[in-house]
């Protein structure tokens, strides 16, 4: 392989297939993916950016040959639309995993052909997931609306089944009792304990929690912008650092670039966070909890000392006050009323 393979796309290397044809495949450590056996075309691009982000796209002989008017056409050309391309990396890796899970089991049937009878069929093997039930409707629905446009079908037969009801409340929110027990576990200098308090004194989710470091701070304030509404500009998220928060920062290694950093010197992924943190959580006896869950603590945090919803806002970066008030459902109600009479009075 020559040094150009090599600097255009790192871990791509050609091989021989049994028929004597060169294809392409990715590898990295334990990780490998076909890539196809156009070096550079746009569907080798999109080969090689899933698996630079650990997703094996479909591939090897017979790959790109769908159905016409088959889901698995449907998807190919669904990767292409300014929709999918403008969405952010994080999002398009998140939609393709559930988009190649859905076109391993139903790539060969007809999306030009499919009835309200198959949807309701494909949502019912689904039923003990409803979230991930409705998240694949959502996902669905745009692979139809296009199908519409392609003028594969008169209509979108998705608007003619409900999503499925949710009952769970979504990610749990930490307990006082919980934090105690993960602190009594680990103490002031594990990375462990510096994860946790940076997530619960910031309100940073783990997307946004792994980038921070020294440069985000400033007379005493801690600043970033949320990467999850980076469309809007990004909320800027602006608050004080909190006593608990300063403790663990100013041991932190003066010549770490982020406070998460890897042993290496490299910024730890969102992902490793999150692996991380449910070990930790495992070990400590806390199985409900998970780093999302700080983020929801953080916000009971400030409404059982009487925050307003606009001061919690400032404080998570939520957009609106309906968020604040589902990361709010569990804060404490009789400290809550104890606070309201008080102010009868």
């Amino acid at each position: 392989m020559t040094g150009r393979y090599k600097k255009e796309f790192p871990g791509a290397t050609p091989y021989k297939d049994r028929h004597g044809k060169r294809r392409w495949r990715f590898r990295k450590k334990n990780f490998s993916a076909e890539l196809g056996s156009e070096y550079g075309s746009p569907e080798f691009v999109r080969r090689y950016e899933d698996a630079m982000t650990g997703l094996r796209s479909p591939s090897g002989a017979g790959s790109g040959k769908a159905s016409p008017r088959s889901f698995s056409d449907l998807i190919a050309k669904y990767y292409q639309t300014a929709d999918f391309l403008g969405l952010k990396s994080s999002t398009k890796t998140t939609y393709r995993n559930m988009l190649e899970r859905f076109r391993e089991e139903h790539g060969d049937k007809s999306a030009a052909r499919l009835e309200r009878r198959h949807l309701k069929a494909i949502f019912a093997a689904k039923s003990e997931t409803p979230a991930a039930a409705n998240n694949l409707r959502d996902r669905l629905k745009a692979l139809l609306d296009l199908a519409v446009d392609l003028e594969w079908r008169k209509e979108n037969p998705i608007f003619t089944i409900k999503p499925l009801k949710v009952r769970s409340k979504g990610f749990h929110t930490w307990s006082e009792e919980e934090i105690d027990k993960f602190y009594a576990k680990y103490s002031l200098g594990t990375l462990a304990h510096t994860a946790m308090t940076l997530m619960l004194f910031t309100g940073a989710a783990r997307a946004d929690a792994v980038k921070l470091g020294k440069g985000n701070i400033q007379a005493g304030r801690i600043s970033y912008r949320r990467q999850k509404t980076e469309d809007d500009g990004g909320v800027l998220i602006d608050i004080p650092i909190h006593p608990e928060l300063r403790a663990v920062l100013d041991i932190c290694p003066k010549n770490a670039f982020t406070f998460l950093e890897t042993q290496n010197g490299k910024s730890r992924s969102p992902n490793g966070l999150g692996n991380m943190m449910r070990e930790w959580c495992n070990e400590a006896g806390l199985p409900n909890c998970s780093s999302h869950g700080l983020r929801k603590a953080i916000a009971r945090r400030l409404a059982e000392a009487g925050a307003s919803p606009h001061e919690i806002m400032a404080v998570t970066g939520h957009l609106t006050l309906a968020e604040v008030t589902r990361y709010t459902m569990d804060a404490n109600r009789p400290i809550l009323a104890d606070g309201a009479i008080e102010k009868l009075k």
